[in-house]
């Protein structure tokens, strides 16, 4: 079997998005790398300027700095392959980060974290490719329409992203608790015919809990183009994060990914840690607003999302956040991802 993935005029030689994983962890270095073994390569925009001397005064600023930088050296290190960026929807100021990665050249935009309306406005007159993640048909009925009313436009490919993924999730507590993978699966034949019925003509990825080659032929036999893989890429030598974080991911068990109340709101799916373990007791650890996500309201925030996800792909495990998707625990070395790659190409 060799499947490639065709977006318009682009060509991944084999069909697997690296999933966007911020704060720092997928850079120009993951996302080149991907994208030079032949599949998609995606830069997360997520506080992408925390490196910057400046950061503290001005995050927004540093990020729309690095935004362009990390696209450029990710290009250029990526030798022709596909690089593109993950974008949250909930991100303040989020149409200036969308406008800065169609500038630099992003050959694709994923945008999920809330529904991504005016996507097609602002890359309106650029060649980037767009894609909205939904986690329901009722999301992908509700933005595919506004497309098509508001712009004429269709998305140029749909991710789809179940409640197995890493970070933090498109789904309440309620529903986290209730699902099977046959009823996501059954969700995700539902966005698949949503999409035919509409005549969208677009390639379906879906992403969330998917880690080996066996994973993306379940999601390819159901009729998938490709699949969005994230975690499997965080324990690779290419990966952007500090080696700490990534042996976090080699160490955890099952019985220590847990979901966490996310201080912005959403549930998040992390590793419980010494640092959760304070949270838990009632520490609060907010020293100021690093200017992230619009639902944040550091009066009340037991902590900064934001300095919590920099400790932890820094290496200061004990003070960070350690997002991940439900697999981790199955990380057992490190590898690099010409190696992985290979394994979904065969």
């Amino acid at each position: 079997m060799h499947r490639e993935l065709r977006i318009g005029d682009l060509c991944a030689g084999i069909p697997v998005i690296q999933g966007g994983m911020g704060v720092g962890v997928s850079l120009s270095g993951l996302a080149s790398a991907v994208a030079r073994a032949g599949g998609i390569g995606i830069i997360s925009t997520a506080q992408i300027g925390f490196r910057d001397p400046d950061f503290a005064k001005n995050p927004i600023e540093c990020n729309l700095r690095a935004v362009a930088a990390e696209i450029k050296k990710a290009k250029e290190m990526a030798q022709g392959g596909i690089i593109g960026v993950n974008i949250m929807v909930a991100t303040r100021r989020y149409e200036e980060y969308v406008k800065a990665a169609v500038k630099a050249g992003a050959d694709c935009i994923i945008s999920g974290a809330g529904l991504p309306l005016n996507l097609p406005e602002l890359t309106k007159g650029f060649a980037t490719k767009i894609a909205p993640i939904v986690s329901s048909r009722k999301s992908l009925s509700v933005i595919a329409k506004y497309w098509l009313k508001k712009y004429n436009r269709k998305p140029d490919f749909i991710v789809i992203e179940g409640p197995q993924a890493g970070g933090h999730l498109g789904f309440s507590n309620e529903e986290l608790k209730t699902y099977t993978l046959q009823s996501y699966d059954e969700e995700i034949k539902s966005i698949m015919e949503c999409a035919k019925e509409m005549e969208l003509d677009a390639p379906v990825i879906v992403g969330g809990g998917v880690y080996t080659r066996e994973d993306m032929e379940h999601y390819l036999a159901m009729g998938a183009d490709g699949v969005q893989m994230g975690t499997r890429f965080v324990t690779t030598k290419e990966c952007d994060a500090s080696e700490a974080y990534k042996q976090a991911y080699i160490d955890a068990k099952k019985e220590d990914i847990l979901i966490v109340k996310s201080p912005v709101g959403m549930p998040g799916r992390a590793i419980y840690n010494a640092f959760l373990e304070k949270v838990k007791a009632g520490e609060r650890f907010m020293r100021g607003c690093k200017q992230c996500i619009k639902s944040c309201n550091p009066a009340t925030a037991p902590y900064c999302i934001t300095e919590a996800l920099i400790n932890a792909v820094e290496g200061r495990l004990d003070e960070g956040l350690i997002f991940c998707g439900s697999n981790a625990y199955r990380a057992q070395k490190i590898e690099s991802v010409a190696d992985i790659m290979e394994e979904f190409s065969l």
